[in-house]
């Protein structure tokens, strides 16, 4: 078997855009006919850049090649250009089409990854959401009230998920985010991550787990602070503390502290994840499978995390195919935690797949069929290109 073209989708994200602006898909071929998808989720650069890059890489290093080889490929791209050290972009890349050669190794073999991984060791998969506004009122005036901003509202929508099935809600209530962080709070900022968590445990009671999102904006200090203001409402993790650089100084705020620290969106490779864990700077890892290397990648950090009693919570703010790629890891690892959907994985998230991803009840259900289990609706991708040229996610420019 060997991998013979490559094909790229740059799709734009219809409002409201949940899990960003665009996604990147590619789809792998090999000469005897069977097709694999992958997601990159590289953010730094034009997704059209990034696409190029997808195709210079496959014409490097996968053309030609046996999609079983997995491993090998993974090392050849990684040291292209004597790099071999965690590169965003280039590793982002290469989970994509990582990703997509197991789908072809599964759809050959007739199993679902999960099962060339070492075998289910669930039957369901725990899903949780971020606190999103209804879809009638996703694009509140600036500075109207949100759930972003009002904690009753999003105690509101949060009763709205709960009836839904979710049991888990994940919030983040300190925006925005800047090229400047981490800063330390304004006692505003403080007060106003209490006063959700207060409003919110209120309306979900012992039904639903709380997980307080952030996104790297404080400084150690800061966020020690903020930890000791949201403690008592026992949410199940404080995520990204601190700006992602130096998990020695995540270390001093998971020791202060027993929210647990959940990090990792925006890390990449085993080697990133080791000074995490080495450093005892967090005890939930939130890999980002189109970013992280892959699915064989996201394995090896789950046993290096196995050792440490650390535990797995595969992340998603991008589209269905690494969606559909973290179920699969999900799936097949023993120290799973959960799993982030968009939702219900309905609207576009939906569309946009032919062979979609089945939730029930708060669960993700594993699929049987081979491969990711899923399959692209291209004429549906292609019938949606980004033409924008903002980013996938955008920081405040200017420090607060």
């Amino acid at each position: 078997m060997r991998l013979q073209n490559l094909q790229t989708f740059v799709v734009g994200n219809p409002p409201p855009r949940r899990g960003g602006r665009y996604f990147i898909f590619v789809k792998l071929t090999t000469a005897c006919g069977i097709t694999g998808i992958g997601e990159i989720y590289a953010a730094s650069f034009s997704p059209h850049v990034v696409a190029k890059m997808a195709e210079d890489l496959f014409a490097r290093v996968f053309d030609g090649a046996d999609p079983h080889r997995i491993e090998h490929l993974w090392r050849v791209s990684y040291g292209s250009g004597y790099s071999l050290r965690p590169d965003p972009s280039l590793v982002g890349v290469l989970s994509g089409l990582e990703m997509a050669c197991w789908d072809i190794v599964g759809k050959s073999a007739g199993k679902p990854v999960y099962d060339l991984m070492g075998g289910k060791c669930r039957e369901r998969i725990r899903s949780y959401t971020y606190l999103y506004p209804d879809a009638g009122d996703a694009y509140p005036a600036p500075g109207a009230p949100s759930v972003y901003t009002d904690p009753d509202l999003a105690a509101e929508r949060a009763a709205d998920y709960l009836a839904m099935g979710f049991t888990a809600l994940k919030f983040d209530p300190v925006q925005p985010y800047t090229v400047y962080d981490g800063v330390q709070p304004e006692i505003a900022i403080l007060e106003r991550a209490e006063k959700f968590c207060a409003r919110l445990r209120e309306a979900v009671g012992s039904r639903a787990d709380l997980l307080f999102g952030t996104h790297g904006q404080f400084t150690t200090s800061g966020a020690k602070r903020l930890a000791r203001r949201i403690e008592p409402y026992e949410p199940l993790w404080f995520e990204e503390p601190t700006p992602p650089e130096m998990p020695e100084q995540m270390a001093e705020v998971a020791r202060s502290t027993t929210v647990p620290v959940a990090t990792g969106e925006r890390l990449c490779t085993k080697w990133e994840f080791a000074r995490v864990l080495d450093h005892g700077a967090a005890s939930i890892l939130q890999p980002a499978l189109g970013r992280v290397g892959g699915l064989l990648e996201a394995k090896k950090i789950a046993a290096m995390a196995e050792t440490r009693y650390a535990q797995m919570a595969p992340h998603l703010y991008c589209g269905p195919v690494e969606g559909a790629a973290n179920v699969q890891l999900a799936a097949c690892i023993p120290n799973f935690l959960i799993l982030e959907s968009i939702e219900r994985w309905e609207g576009f998230h939906s569309d946009i797949l032919s062979t979609g991803i089945r939730w029930e009840d708060g669960y993700v259900i594993p699929p049987t069929e081979p491969g990711l289990g899923i399959e692209l609706n291209e004429e549906l991708a292609l019938a949606h290109p980004y033409e924008g040229d903002e980013l996938h996610l955008l920081m405040e420019p200017e420090a607060p």
